[in-house]
């Protein structure tokens, strides 16, 4: 061996090669928003799902609601199939405890605890987040039709694609325009107002609000989210017929409340 190959040999110089440089850069990006939104509305979902609370009022109660409107035949539903009124009913009542309700709720306790402020931080972002909220609603109300479905079938009634697809509309702008408003709420006013209100509206609702019953004022209540999603509802399972004017309501809702939300929400 030649004395340059010594020089260069580093077993025999002492030298040790250089090591590698660590390379900490990071690797791909964000998930695409609609997979980020998709796991939030699951995530959001299922939390909803195990909470007791949140249960009871999205599914427990619902479905005792509807057992005892077809089961006390004393109680006046309005014209046409009982067990199809009192499934409509309960249908509407639903979309309020989840998209309103139990939304509102979340939301204000989350605002409170800075849950907001540091998920809007994340890649998931603002719109993200808000998306993701909507699409938990989706979920809820999705497997609260399958669990109502099943139940009123068990009480008698007789389903119907036709009636389910013409609720289709109703079921959309209902939850849509009850999720704005409880955002609306949930960031404006303190955490604890809102469970207070929230739950105040639910019951002032289900009592005369034309979701359950038929309305003792239904020229007001028909120009209320509730009555016109109540009145949609009951024309789609017992006339299998879209009801434009309700409709035309819950839309008109829907804007105003989402562009009061967008407006007034605040994250903090």
């Amino acid at each position: 061996m030649s004395g340059a190959e010594l020089a260069a040999s580093p077993g025999r110089s002492g030298e040790r090669p250089a090591a590698p440089a660590l390379d900490l850069a990071p690797r791909g990006g964000a998930a695409p928003f609609p997979r980020r939104t998709a796991r939030q509305a699951g995530l959001e979902a299922r939390v909803a799902l195990r909470n007791g609370e949140q249960l009871l009022l999205t599914l427990v109660l619902p479905v005792i609601v509807l057992v005892a409107a077809v089961r006390a035949t004393a109680v006046d539903l309005g014209d046409g199939p009982r067990p199809a009124l009192a499934l409509a009913g309960v249908l509407a009542l639903a979309v309020v405890s989840t998209a309103f309700t139990g939304q509102a709720i979340a939301t204000g306790f989350d605002r409170r605890n800075g849950v907001l402020r540091l998920l809007a931080t994340t890649p998931l972002g603002r719109t993200g987040l808000l998306a993701g909220k909507a699409g938990a609603v989706a979920l809820l109300v999705a497997v609260q039709v399958v669990v109502l479905c099943a139940v009123a079938a068990l009480c008698g009634w007789d389903p119907d694609p036709l009636g389910l697809l013409a609720a289709l509309p109703a079921l959309v702008l209902g939850s849509v325009a009850f999720t704005a408003l409880a955002l609306l709420l949930a960031g404006t006013v303190r955490a604890e107002a809102t469970l207070a209100a929230a739950n105040f509206v639910w019951v002032l609702l289900l009592a005369g609000g034309g979701l359950v019953l038929p309305s003792p004022a239904p020229a007001l209540t028909s120009a209320l989210p509730s009555g016109a999603l109540g009145t949609a509802l009951r024309s789609a399972l017992t006339e299998h017929a879209v009801a434009a004017g309700p409709l035309l309501v819950l839309l008109a809702w829907a804007v105003a409340a989402t562009a009061a939300s967008a407006r007034w929400f605040s994250w903090e």
